[in-house]
């Protein structure tokens, strides 16, 4: 089984070298900017790249998840560079816990193959901030004796070193808070639904919604000045980009981010627009508006959003069919092993997503398509298996003797007359599987993989409903169209038989 598996790995990744074609075909190695999923990282990354294109080939594999996913794409070589924090860097990375200089942070990086270089010019902490009718409340340690309030933050500022574990120590807060994505945490907000959120402090929305920054008067959070992680050989690699990217050192003051931000959230620029406009000012003049849905729907991008996520159900649900049945004949046949396989589909289904792919990652040594497809075929395992047994042990046992005597071997009744009359049941699993597939997949996109999911992660980053709804309509399309197409081959198996 171990060997099947790192066969069916082989051919994953040569598939995968297929459907991109090969980058050294086509020209030279291009240098790959990641960035996390919120509006400011998108916008530095869109920055570094266009820097970068205007020197040779640049790629930019933006919303690559929290921390440690995009760590451990930069660490595993899928990216070569991407913004990031002092504070983050030394606190969460480099799990110091207390501020070192930035010499430091380079020693302790340098055998990890890692540099930090290129201070862009702005300092952009954590705070905590409520709504601006709130009353008795100026700093940190006035929440203290305010247990009653509601803290709604950030899942990764919840568990970050230089985060919540840590300022709930220093101040000795005794809230419980509740994780929300920070796109929707200032709407959840406006509506009281919390009363205090950790903000960036060049979020634009902290104008929009009149918010009341608290005061750190115990000086708990570092700074957080901009910098770039990089790989330690890109200068070498990429000599004439790193060039270019190293002339943005101190040239992004706080204003001018905010001012980004804000483009990007409020007047509902891309962020490829954002970054070009202050890249060539005279560009920014005038800004497209922001477009509706139906624009966004049916952008220039939905073709190749498409390609790529029926590429990943596809593919996922091909292989979990070429081993989920097989596991399913076992079980079926094999009861000492019914209870250990089904078991062992039923784990994996509960493994969570970003787990999953936050473990593939190092394990397979890249981002995008490859651990994508492992995660999914692992989802849609479950079914297949279930499916595939139940639907041969509903076999009548006088039809499984019938065949014998007549002459049929074990393997001919299995493949002749078993799977036939397991069929219906069979195909019904594999269409949960590729259903379910079609609504899984969206979680690619966190890996640099696209599909759908590409728009519903800027339009979490964004509180943009519109374009979260580009990416969740067509995803939902295709889930009905891929259960009318299962259902229309059931009906035609059933006409023949």
């Amino acid at each position: 089984m171990r060997t099947f598996f790192a066969t069916a790995l082989r051919w994953l990744s040569v598939f995968t070298l297929v459907l991109g074609g090969a980058a050294t075909a086509a020209g030279s190695e291009p240098l790959r900017v990641g960035s996390k999923r919120f509006t400011e990282s998108y916008i530095l990354g869109e920055v570094l790249t266009q820097t970068a294109a205007a020197h040779g080939r640049a790629e930019h594999r933006q919303g690559l998840g929290n921390t440690a996913i995009v760590l451990a794409a930069l660490q595993a070589g899928s990216i070569d560079v991407y913004p990031e924090y002092m504070g983050t860097i030394d606190l969460e990375i480099l799990k110091n816990t207390s501020a070192s200089s930035l010499e430091q942070m380079r020693a302790a990086l340098k055998p990890m193959g890692l540099g930090v270089a290129v201070p862009l010019g702005f300092n952009n902490t954590y705070a905590l901030a409520m709504r601006a009718d709130s009353k008795d409340v100026d700093s940190l340690s006035d929440l203290a004796r305010q247990g009653a309030l509601k803290f709604g933050l950030s899942h990764e500022f919840i568990g970050r070193a230089d985060g919540w574990p840590g300022l709930k120590q220093r101040y000795g807060l005794p809230h419980t808070p509740r994780g929300l994505d920070h796109g929707i945490a200032y709407e959840a907000l406006a509506q009281r639904q919390v009363d205090v959120i950790d903000i960036y402090s060049t979020d634009a929305k902290i104008g929009q919604y009149g918010l009341r920054v608290l005061k750190d008067d115990l000086g708990y959070f570092p700074r957080y000045d901009a910098m770039l992680l990089y790989r330690l050989d890109a200068p070498q690699r990429f000599p004439k980009a790193w060039a270019a990217i190293a002339q943005l050192e101190g040239r992004i003051t706080a204003e001018q981010m905010i001012a980004m931000n804000a483009q990007a959230e409020l007047e509902g620029k891309s962020f490829a627009a954002v970054a070009k406009n202050w890249l060539t000012p005279v560009a920014a003049a005038k800004g497209p508006a922001r477009t509706g849905l139906m624009s966004k729907m049916f952008d220039a991008s939905l073709w190749s959003l498409t390609r790529q996520h029926v590429v990943l159900v596809l593919v996922s649900v091909v292989l979990a069919c070429l081993v989920g049945i097989p596991l399913g004949i076992v079980a079926a046949f094999v009861p000492r092993l019914r209870q250990t396989v089904l078991a062992l589909a039923g784990v994996l289904q509960t493994v969570p997503s970003l787990a999953l792919l936050a473990i593939l990652i190092p394990l397979l040594g890249m981002i995008g398509t490859v651990p994508a497809l492992v995660a999914l075929f692992v989802y849609a395992l479950l079914p297949i298996v279930r499916n595939t047994c139940t639907g041969l042990l509903g076999v009548p046992p006088g039809l499984r003797t019938a065949a014998q005597a007549l002459g049929l071997g074990r393997r001919a009744t299995l493949v002749d007359v078993e799977l036939p009359l397991a069929l219906p049941v069979i195909l019904a699993g594999i269409k949960t599987a590729a259903v379910m597939s079609v609504g899984t997949a969206t979680i690619a996109a966190f890996i640099g993989a696209g599909g759908f999911g590409e728009r519903i992660t800027i339009g979490l980053a964004l509180n943009d409903n519109d374009m979260l709804l580009a990416g969740a309509i067509p995803a939902a399309l295709l889930a009905l169209l891929t259960q009318g197409l299962f259902e229309a081959g059931e009906r035609l198996i059933a006409r023949r038989r």
